[in-house]
């Protein structure tokens, strides 16, 4: 695994990277060579060696250029990674021919460690420094150089001009390469905002448990299982007359800002919008952030009843603006166990909840009333403590073979009694919802006096 990080960071630096450096390096190592040679003393082989060796290091250094010309479509990383193998071994064997003269050695050497510590990884800067030991053993085979101390000045001028023009070289190569990570690091950050921008898009169209597991590639979490849940369905009675009615714009206004309500108060309450079905809500209770089935339960029939109070509100707005048909809200809820998981073809799927439950919430919420939340006899047996609810017999219903026992839910017991925040009547003529959470210290004056306004005119009104 090390290798192949190692591998693919080196492929990540500029090709052209290589050819600076093997460039440089061997034109400083032949000039180094061929100012070594007294020119003036008669040949003799190891003199014909070194011009040999200055003379084949320019013609190497071609050939190498044309080598990675030819595979710079294939096999380009395996063919760089030889040819730099190679380099470091023609400069050991410069070192060694150059009679081991300190500064150039020390130069070479250190254009050599820059160099593989720049391309980066251990594995690198091992092959470069096992390349560089075998020339220096096959130069010394060579010639048996002696060891000098203090080398020509020429000699030492010239290796000195060679890294400082490699070192040059690699700074204006770091240059550009900051350059281009600094605009790549611009468009990668471009593309994460889009994509989060995206994401958070996605994400109003798919279930939260759905839309989490894919963004976080917990993709296993979604397998088919069997789970204790609590379903909800709504629906807007005599929708299909409803749209006929009104026109395309205001219908869709109505709609929406329906359905947004509804789905702000399902989160609220910790609910998973499975769907909308038209004007149909399905809410599931269970599957994602479980508290237990009774907690499941109870949130899903105070989100019930928070709707209800809230379509009631939203019926004056309606009004206000225009619309006086006013809308008259279904729901059934049921808890039981239900088949959870993504469902569909290869090319389409939905993440959903299916089972004889799901239908059966489906089919309570057909037979209520407007304005009704009937539950199952399993809903009511885990709310039945803390929400009061009117038993209403048996129903058929269809898909059920036998009756089902069914409760209208009336309120939370807490907001019964003397402590009743909340009062609504309706009547001919006469519409009042009174919610006392909602009003201010400075406006309860106010109301006190619209409401003791209504009661004198209304007592003095005769009536026939």
């Amino acid at each position: 695994m090390q290798d192949q990080f190692e591998g693919n960071a080196e492929q990540g630096i500029s090709p052209h990277y290589s050819t600076y450096f093997r460039t440089l390096i061997l034109f400083a190592a032949a000039g180094t060579l061929a100012t070594a040679i007294e020119w003036s003393s008669p040949w003799h082989l190891d003199k014909l060696l070194t011009a040999g060796t200055s003379v084949f290091l320019l013609l190497y250094c071609a050939f190498a250029q044309f080598l990675l010309y030819k595979s710079r479509n294939k096999k380009a990383y395996k063919t760089r990674r030889t040819l730099s193998f190679i380099d470091t071994v023609l400069v050991g064997i410069t070192i060694a021919l150059a009679n081991f003269g300190m500064l150039p050695s020390l130069l070479f050497i250190t254009m050599v460690q820059l160099n593989a510590l720049t391309q980066g990884g251990g594995r690198k800067w091992f092959e470069q420094n096992t390349g560089l030991l075998v020339g220096v053993v096959l130069g010394y085979l060579m010639h048996r150089p002696a060891l000098l101390i203090n080398a020509d000045l020429s000699i030492s001028t010239l290796s000195l001009i060679g890294i400082l023009a490699y070192l040059c070289a690699y700074a204006f190569f770091t240059h550009r390469q900051i350059g281009k990570l600094k605009e790549a690091n611009q468009l990668l950050s471009t593309e994460q905002r889009v994509n989060k921008m995206r994401s958070y898009k996605l994400s109003k169209y798919l279930p939260q448990r759905l839309w989490r597991s894919v963004t976080t590639g917990d993709e296993e979490a979604l397998a088919t299982q069997r789970k204790l849940l609590t379903v909800f369905f709504s629906d807007i009675k005599d929708f299909s007359q409803l749209t006929e009615e009104l026109e395309a714009e205001t219908f869709t206004l109505l709609l929406n800002n329906y359905l947004s309500e509804m789905a702000r108060i399902a989160g609220q309450y910790g609910g998973t919008i499975d769907k909308f079905i038209g004007d149909a809500v399905m809410v599931v209770f269970g599957d994602d952030a479980s508290k237990g089935p009774k907690s499941d339960a109870l949130r899903c029939v105070a989100m019930a009843l928070a709707m209800r109070k809230r379509v009631r509100e939203m019926k004056q707005e309606w009004y206000n603006k225009g619309i006086s048909r006013p809308l008259q809200v279904r729901m059934g809820v049921n808890t039981g166990y239900c088949t959870v998981g993504i469902f569909g073809t290869a090319n389409y799927q939905s993440y959903t909840v299916m089972g004889t439950h799901v239908n059966l919430a489906s089919r309570l919420e057909g037979a209520a009333q407007p304005g009704e939340i009937l539950i199952s006899h399993e809903t009511w047996a885990m709310i039945k403590h803390t929400v009061m609810c009117r038993d209403k017999g048996h129903i058929t219903v269809k898909g059920i073979s036998t009756p089902v026992k069914v409760y209208q839910v009336t309120d939370l017991r807490k907001n019964l009694g003397g402590q009743q925040s909340y009062l609504e009547e309706h009547a001919p003529g006469f519409s009042m919802h009174l919610d006392l959470d909602k009003i201010r210290n400075y406006d309860k004056v106010k109301v006190l006096q619209s409401l003791e306004k209504a009661t004198s005119s209304l007592k003095s009104k005769v009536i026939i």
